[in-house]
């Protein structure tokens, strides 16, 4: 059978949205809970979070972690939440707390740094009954204690050399699922999606990249009725 037809209904006000590129479709999504999740909006913007079509969203921030902005962000978005929890200049019990706090509002998972130290991440696994995430920088960094401690996802964000690096990994870890920064372009999402990326953050265009553009479009439907009228 060939592609079938899906229906699409939103509203005048909902047009405007945050869409992810349509290339992330091609990856295998990674199932949590019952949800299959391929593409994850990387965002803390309340408002961009709240008019995407991504299926997730990933709030890390390079900050130390607070609930006052983690209990924000899940109360605003009406898609699943993972949550950064430290790891890096934010270690032990206050991850812990963060962590717990970020369960009970609802977070579909937890996102350590890259530098966490292995007694964060074997504090933490032990602690929360959803997936913890760890995060990735390069094809040097060791997994196999964090996986041993509990982790069950890793978050790669390797720059340039993402798609690399999510090669690596997937040759040495076959079944681990893997999310991926996906990069600017179509190529290089389609890229890291054929190199084992089972689901692609996207960056979304900032507010006020937004906000210009909509007000470009003011300016132009002003002058035309302008002219309309003169």
């Amino acid at each position: 059978m060939g592609n079938k037809f899906v229906p699409e209904v939103t509203s005048v006000l909902r047009q405007d949205i945050v869409k992810v590129p349509e290339v992330i479709k091609d990856a295998s999504g990674i199932r949590v809970f019952g949800k299959r999740i391929k593409s994850i909006l990387f965002s803390t913007d309340i408002a961009i979070i709240y008019n995407t079509n991504a299926d997730a969203v990933i709030a890390v921030y390079p900050f130390t972690p607070h609930p006052g902005i983690t209990k924000s962000i899940i109360e605003a978005a009406n898609i699943p939440v993972f949550s950064g929890v430290g790891g890096g200049l934010t270690q032990g019990q206050r991850s812990v707390y963060m962590s717990l706090f970020a369960e009970s509002q609802g977070s579909l998972g937890v996102v350590l740094n890259g530098p966490t130290p292995i007694e964060t991440v074997q504090a933490v696994c032990k602690v929360v009954d959803i997936p913890v995430i760890s995060t990735v920088t390069s094809i040097y960094t060791e997994l196999d204690e964090k996986l041993a401690a509990g982790v069950k996802m890793i978050n790669i964000s390797a720059g340039k050399e993402t798609a690399n690096t999510v090669r690596h990994f997937r040759a040495k870890y076959p079944d681990l699922p893997i999310i991926a920064t996906g990069g600017p372009t179509e190529e290089l999402i389609r890229e890291t999606i054929e190199a084992g990326a089972n689901a692609i953050t996207y960056t979304p265009p900032t507010n006020g990249q937004l906000f210009s553009k909509k007000m470009e479009k003011y300016r132009e439907t002003e002058k035309e009725r302008y002219e309309s009228e003169h």
